[in-house]
C-alpha cells in the first residue's frame, strides 16, 4: 500500500501513519476494500428527517399565501363580502411575511440525502479517460503531432528573426524594426 499524499510506500497494510509525511492511513484499507466508500456513513444519512425544516417553511408560507391572499378574498368576493374580502387579504399577508421570517430564522437546514446503495453503483459504472475503467490503472493512448504539420509564424514584426543571431547588427537597426508597422 502507498500513501496517498506523498507516494511513500508502506510496510504493512495494518499502518495507521505514513512513515514519511504522517498521513493518518487507518482508514485507507476499508475505503479500497467498500470502493472509496464508507459503511458507516449510510447510517448518518439514514437518521430520521424533521417535517420542520427550513425548506418546508418556506413551502408551507408560500402556500399560506396563496390561500389567504388569492383563493378566500375570491370566494368572499364572489359572495359579496368585500369587507371580509379585504380583511382575509391583508391577514394573510402580514401572517405569510411572519411565517416566512420565522421559517427563515430559527429553522434548521433539511439535511441532504445520499444513497449509498447508488453512490456505489455509480462508482461502478463510472469510467476514466479514454473508456478506461479505474480499476485498469491504464496510461492514455500516445498523442503525437507530426513535424510536417508546423509551421512558421509568417511577416510581422513579432516573427522571430533569428538571423540576427548569425551576425551582429547595430542597435538602430532592430530598434528600428520594431517601430516599422505591418502592412
Amino acid at each position: 500500500m502507498h500513501c496517498p499524499r506523498c507516494g511513500q510506500q508502506q510496510i504493512s497494510t495494518e499502518t495507521k501513519f505514513c512513515s514519511r509525511c504522517g498521513f493518518q492511513m487507518g482508514l485507507i484499507p476499508e475505503l479500497i476494500a467498500n470502493n472509496g466508500t464508507l459503511p458507516q456513513l449510510a447510517e448518518l444519512y439514514q437518521q430520521k428527517q424533521s417535517w420542520f425544516t427550513r425548506k418546508n417553511g418556506v413551502i408551507f408560507s408560500l402556500l399560506w399565501f396563496i390561500t389567504w391572499v388569492m383563493m378566500i378574498p375570491a370566494f368572499f368576493g364572489i359572495a359579496g363580502e368585500d369587507d371580509a374580502a379585504g380583511i382575509s387579504a391583508v391577514f394573510g399577508l402580514f401572517t405569510t411575511i411572519m411565517l416566512m421570517i420565522l421559517s427563515l430564522g430559527f429553522l434548521k437546514k433539511s439535511q441532504k440525502t445520499i444513497s449509498i446503495a447508488a453512490l456505489e453503483a455509480h462508482q461502478a459504472q463510472a469510467t476514466g479517460l479514454y473508456g478506461a475503467t479505474p480499476n485498469q490503472h491504464a496510461l492514455p493512448p500516445q498523442q503525437s503531432v507530426p513535424v510536417e504539420s508546423y509551421t512558421a509564424p509568417q511577416g510581422g514584426w513579432r516573427t522571430p528573426d533569428t538571423g540576427e543571431f548569425a551576425r551582429p547588427g547595430s542597435v538602430t537597426d532592430s530598434t528600428t524594426k520594431l517601430l516599422t508597422k505591418e502592412e
